[in-house]
């Protein structure tokens, strides 16, 4: 096997005509930026004033790659959507859907009652639409939007039925942090997508992606290949989404300066935290601020994920080789631009989020939550693959009632898995992480969390103040895409 089959194997990713470079560290990355674009924001859908959200799922063409389009989706868009900026109050939302197929609108981290979720119960048919009303009360945080149709959830977000929302209260200044959208304060979608030698994008689904999810060779961020974020010379501010079907990133900067986390999925934390990597899975949101004051520039790299290596390697013989051999990629360069307006040039002390402290109220029941990748189901789903995989031996049925719930209460929640890691994700809650694996949290676990990795044994304290009845119930899953179409899901009501 020669270095470059042997480099592809593990998992580095390459960006179409060799932009990305092979490494065996993190220091031989070289990065041509003159050879990329500038980074584009998603358009901005600001709905502060008009307390009204209108998106429509269409269809469309998109060229990742210079005479090569292919057919996708989005919201308003031909591929992803725009970012929805909210604050606390009504917010009266229509969503229309123009494709042939259903489609729904979950969003992912807002804190809803089930009647307002967009789970698998609430599909939108092709010519109808879907209007409500909805009433956002929640801490200032980076979220997601996504479609929701059990079976189709993984390759229609693929195709692009997905985009990220901005709760916020207009208090960055007074915290000292970038807010202004695009120059200082960026937005990065991040997905990992495949795509055939002439450049167009496809979802081919082989029993080993079904297995361990759909990764892929080629990074996109906001949907775009081959492009370079240009800054201002002073602090920057990085809201990330994994937006993958399944790859867990673990992000890094090339020069080893520090990332100061300020946020993760819920919202602030009590201050910043200074930190070297960044582990992100699926559905995860986080907030970095880097400082670019020096001028340099930056490359944000990322490991490999922790599911696969070469010939789909798992486990122990995928941890001995990556002693040997680093499976660490690029995902985006950053330049810095002095001619850009620089708002802020120090990092701010304190942040005053509102952390979760869950520990000194009454836990009314405590739940084992197992995550299997074996059932032994028999039922067919998407793409024509056997479903085998479910939740405490049972997969997925969406005319059974999982789990009730009492509204207002606190549960701890002991979520484990013998097999892969697996991103956990609950709909209209805010949890706290415990422990992972009985040691402290990661720094992107602590703060309000709605999705967690879960690799072995991770104990939660969830708290219930969003109603959800057995006609809208939430969803508790595996936000690999694959692995909840095929069964990793189950449903629970609130009352």
């Amino acid at each position: 096997m020669n270095r470059r089959n042997f480099l592809l194997g593990t998992g580095a990713l390459v960006a179409a005509g060799g932009a990305f470079a092979w490494a065996t560290s993190p220091n031989d990355f070289g990065v041509d930026t003159s050879q990329r674009v500038a980074l584009k924001m998603p358009p901005l859908l600001d709905t502060r004033e008009s307390r009204k959200l209108e998106l429509t799922a269409q269809e469309g063409e998109t060229s990742f790659f210079e005479n090569a389009a292919s057919k996708t989706i989005g919201f308003n868009q031909n591929y992803l959507g725009p970012t929805i900026k909210v604050k606390n109050g009504p917010l009266g939302a229509k969503v229309s859907n123009q494709l042939q197929t259903p489609v729904t609108v979950h969003w992912h981290g807002l804190l809803v009652p089930g009647e307002h979720d967009g789970g698998p119960h609430l599909p939108i048919a092709f010519g109808n639409n879907w209007q409500p009303d909805m009433q956002i009360q929640q801490s200032p945080a980076t979220a997601f939007y996504h479609t929701h149709i059990h079976g189709r959830t993984a390759s229609d977000v693929y195709a692009g039925l997905a985009g990220i929302i901005h709760v916020d209260d207009g208090r960055d200044d007074d915290r000292g942090i970038p807010n202004s959208y695009g120059v200082d304060d960026l937005t990065l979608l991040i997905q990992d997508r495949r795509f055939t030698d002439s450049g167009h994008l496809s979802y081919n689904l082989s029993m080993m992606d079904a297995m361990h999810g759909f990764t892929a060779d080629t990074v996109l961020v906001n949907g775009q290949a081959n492009t370079r974020a240009v800054v201002p010379k002073g602090i920057v501010r990085l809201r990330l989404i994994n937006g993958s079907n399944a790859r867990i990133y673990t992000f890094s900067a090339d020069d080893n300066r520090p990332l100061h986390l300020i946020a993760t999925d819920g919202g602030f934390l009590q201050e910043p935290k200074p930190i070297q990597e960044l582990r992100l899975s699926p559905g995860e949101r986080a907030e970095l601020l880097v400082d670019f004051g020096n001028g340099e520039s930056m490359t944000m790299l990322s490991s490999g994920d922790p599911n696969s290596g070469p010939g789909g390697m798992m486990g122990r013989v995928r941890g001995m080789l990556d002693l040997v051999v680093s499976r660490s990629f690029v995902v985006l360069p950053f330049v810095v631009d002095d001619r850009m307006p620089t708002r802020f040039n120090a990092l701010p002390d304190r942040l005053n989020g509102d952390e979760p402290d869950l520990e000194g109220e009454e836990i009314v029941a405590t739940r084992q939550i197992s995550l299997d990748m074996n059932t032994g189901s028999s039922g067919m789903m998407g793409g024509g693959m056997m479903s085998n995989m479910g939740i405490n031996g049972r997969s997925f049925d969406m005319s059974r009632m999982d789990l009730g719930v009492g509204l207002g209460t606190v549960e701890k929640w002991v979520v484990s898995t013998s097999m892969l890691a697996h991103p956990f994700h609950v709909h209209g809650v805010a949890f706290q992480v415990l422990n992972e694996n009985s040691g402290e949290p990661k720094p992107e676990s602590i703060g309000w969390k709605d999705t967690v990795v879960v690799d072995g044994v991770t104990e939660l304290l969830v708290k219930f103040n969003m109603p959800a009845s057995r006609d809208n119930p939430f969803m508790y899953h595996c936000h690999i895409l694959e692995h909840e179409d095929r069964g990793m899901m189950g449903q629970f009501t609130v009352a």
